[in-house]
């Protein structure tokens, strides 16, 4: 079938509670006996360390240690690079907890509901009492190396280029070559295959750590906790009411405020996140005709005219930098509803040609998708990065400026009420979507705005200008620091501006403009 028909039964399965609830525990039972089970008790065969860590790496797009995806390089704007870095932590940091002694509180939490959370699949309570709180323990002991992102970025340390080579020296403890061999099948991996490791001190220390709990079972249990908590999302409710229990436990009254989604919107979500392209193309095929589309590039080509004239009107700005600034406006590309891919039925349909769906087995489909998510990221290591590479989905409410293709976004989502529809009246339009143009648009000059941007410029007008506007951020009352949110209060103050010369522009042009006359707001009250 093709990848619509495919992303209709995954999400058909995915409300099929009834069905779920009816297979249990059963189709994660028999998974983790794949991997050796808990093995709490070091009886019964346990798998090699190393290639259970293959396994659910390679299988499973489990990552315990470590997380691998594959990004744009830093060192080769063209490319793509395999990149590493901590994992995500379902136990919250030592940081976000007040309490002195932080491990025997935590430990104390979940010990209250260990019996619900770890009953549901025989887990480690069925061990040695000591089991859980070594577990905890390493966890504990896991997050304590990974390196504050502010200090990495003080550093200049957010990216280190490497090999597997290097990392094999740095990071004993994984078998690098074939953990990542599992991960990208087929494609061929050697030792001087290039990575970008965002965290290095991490890896070090996560590998001393390693070294040190190897003869304990401690390892594979929390290996197993990770695969557990990664595929619980696919099974019966009461993993769902053991995972909002844990939320509670871990996170006190933050967790309790988490509401279940609504089954449907759950569904919705999971769909999302494994057949991206697929709803991509049916919602701007719903929702963004080109007629919009053609409405919104319009749109945008006449805040750029007017930011040419704004340029125009800076004091601060000598000629030369005015002539710069302007061919790097028109040098922008920009990227309005969706990337074009997206729209090319067979491309999409190629990219999931191997998957199976069934109706009646959500948690095999879960398990199939995961799998092509990792041959996806083989494919994507394959390929040059591409400006059709968004960073955001076609549906979402969220547009940005790429400093790396010099591109700005702006998807399909935003253009619906309250931002803009069709048959708003011009004022609303440029009053709302016009201004998320502007401010994008604006992010194109921070670099003049930053000490040392502009030596050409008049270096006393741009300070004045600056602590103006520091001064007004400041005066609001909220505790704001006008000097540490400087880039975005330009963008959002020059983008109204922009975007209020530009309707005026508009106007000028076409000489009509819809009323709402039961409102009883003028043309202007309506844009702000």
């Amino acid at each position: 079938g093709s990848a619509k028909e495919k992303a209709i039964r995954f999400y058909r399965s995915c409300m099929d509670t009834q069905q779920i609830e009816s297979q249990g525990t059963q189709p994660l039972k028999d998974f983790l006996n794949q991997v050796g089970g808990w093995n709490t008790t070091g009886a019964g065969k346990a798998n090699n360390f190393n290639e259970t860590l293959r396994t659910l790496m390679g299988r499973y797009s489990t990552f315990p240690f470590f997380r691998v995806h594959v990004g744009p390089s830093p060192f080769d704007l063209k490319t793509n690079i395999i990149q590493i870095d901590h994992p995500e932590f379902e136990m919250p940091p030592k940081s976000k907890l007040k309490e002195k002694n932080y491990l025997e509180v935590t430990y104390q939490r979940l010990k209250k509901g260990k019996k619900k959370l770890g009953g549901l699949l025989g887990g480690p309570q069925d061990g040695p009492p000591d089991s859980f709180s070594l577990t905890l323990s390493f966890i504990s002991n896991l997050q304590r190396v990974v390196t504050p992102l502010q200090e990495r970025q003080q550093r200049g340390m957010l990216f280190f280029r490497t090999t597997i080579r290097e990392l094999q020296e740095k990071a004993p403890a994984i078998d690098w070559l074939s953990c990542l061999q599992a991960v990208f099948h087929p494609m061929p991996m050697n030792l001087s295959q290039p990575i970008a490791v965002h965290d290095m001190d991490y890896l070090r220390g996560m590998s001393q750590l390693i070294k040190q709990w190897h003869k304990k079972r401690i390892l594979h249990i929390y290996m197993i906790v990770c695969l557990v908590g990664n595929l619980s999302p696919a099974l019966d409710s009461r993993f769902q009411d053991a995972r909002l229990e844990l939320s509670k436990i871990l996170y006190g009254k933050m967790g309790s405020r988490m509401i279940p989604a609504e089954r449907w919107r759950k569904c919705l979500t999971d769909t999302s996140s494994f057949f991206e392209p697929v709803l991509g193309q049916m919602i701007v095929q719903e929702i963004f005709p080109q007629q919009t589309k053609k409405h919104a590039e319009q749109m945008f080509s006449e805040i750029q005219d007017a930011l040419y004239g704004q340029l125009d009107q800076l004091e601060w700005m000598d000629e030369q930098t005015r002539q710069e600034a302007k061919v790097l406006v028109s040098k922008l590309h920009v990227e309005i509803g969706y990337p074009a891919h997206i729209l090319q039925s067979a491309k999409v349909n190629l990219e999931y040609q191997n998957l199976e769906i069934n109706e009646d087995t959500f948690f095999l489909n879960v398990v199939a998708c995961l799998k092509v998510l990792r041959e996806n990221s083989y494919l994507k290591l394959l390929q040059n990065h591409s400006q059709d590479d968004w960073y955001v989905s076609p549906w979402t409410v969220h547009s940005y400026y790429s400093i790396r293709h010099h591109m700005v976004v702006f998807p399909a989502g935003m253009f619906r009420s309250p931002f803009f529809h069709m048959e708003f009246p011009s004022a609303v339009n440029f009053g709302a979507i016009g201004v998320f143009m502007a401010h994008e648009l604006l992010h194109t000059f921070y670099g003049y705005v930053l000490p040392g941007g502009c030596p050409t410029c008049n270096s006393s007008a741009l300070q004045k200008s600056i602590d103006c506007l520091v001064e007004q951020y400041e005066n609001y009352g909220f505790k704001v620091n006008g000097t540490f949110t400087l880039l975005e209060n330009t963008a959002d103050t020059g983008g109204l501006a922009i975007a209020y010369q530009a309707y005026k522009n508009w106007l000028k042009k076409r000489k009509e403009e819809k009323h709402l006359p039961k409102i009883g707001l003028s043309h202007d009250q309506l844009f702000y």
